[in-house]
């Protein structure tokens, strides 16, 4: 399955053809999960990064992300995947086996605490990869420095919520980032149309920079 997920994201991003069929666009997920929780949030902010990665980055991507769940086999259509929410999240256990699955073989979730997120999630990805824990990543790491440079300035605080700095927490199985989980800096927040959260356009930017180097990275780690 990690051999599929690479052939269609580099055909897709080179823009070929493979031998067989023509290049795909590359589908962006957002994982509706159950527990209460408002994974619906944001609702213009992957439409927006998209957007943003397609001029800025020549990334092939479909324009629509694909809303999935994790028990589905419609998330293996997408390499990339994206969770969000300010409350509870709960996995089944065949959530559990099927989100497994898919980030052993190849699939990428990134994880946006949109407040409150934190302790729901922290323990059903436990569930999902009992072997690993989640680590911060140093600004030395090649996800701050991809398409556009965060090596020194790290990730950019979009919203302020408890006094605390932005970090980038990965989950790491058998040498790969398997999962990317953005704390305390609202970043798709920061993706959203600037009039939802009146951000300022520098932010917003630095927020669409940063999603880039994610996808880039997530793409071809």
């Amino acid at each position: 399955m990690k051999t599929l997920f690479r052939v269609l994201v580099t055909a897709a991003l080179l823009g070929a053809a493979s031998v067989s069929a023509p290049a795909q666009k590359i589908a962006v997920g957002l994982l509706k999960y159950s527990g209460g929780g408002d994974w619906y949030a944001n609702p213009t902010s992957l439409p927006n990064l998209i957007a943003f990665a397609t001029v800025q980055a020549g990334m092939d991507l479909d324009p629509r992300p694909h809303t999935v769940e994790a028990g589905a086999t419609a998330i293996f259509d997408c390499p990339f995947v994206h969770l969000t929410g300010h409350g509870n999240v709960v996995f089944s256990e065949a959530e559990v086996r099927n989100l497994r699955t898919y980030l052993l073989g190849g699939g990428f979730l990134h994880i946006d605490d949109n407040y409150g997120l934190d302790k729901y999630i922290r323990a059903q990805m436990k569930r999902v990869l009992p072997e690993t824990d989640f680590v911060e990543l140093p600004l030395s790491h090649p996800i701050y420095n991809q398409v556009f440079d965060f090596s020194r300035s790290g990730l950019p605080k979009i919203h302020e919520h408890d006094n605390k700095r932005p970090q980038g927490f990965a989950l790491i199985y058998e040498g790969r980032v398997v999962c990317f989980y953005t704390y305390e800096c609202d970043l798709g927040d920061g993706w959203e149309d600037p009039a939802v959260h009146r951000d300022s356009p520098e932010s917003h930017r630095a927020a669409l920079e940063m999603g880039v180097n994610i996808l880039q990275f997530a793409f071809t780690q």
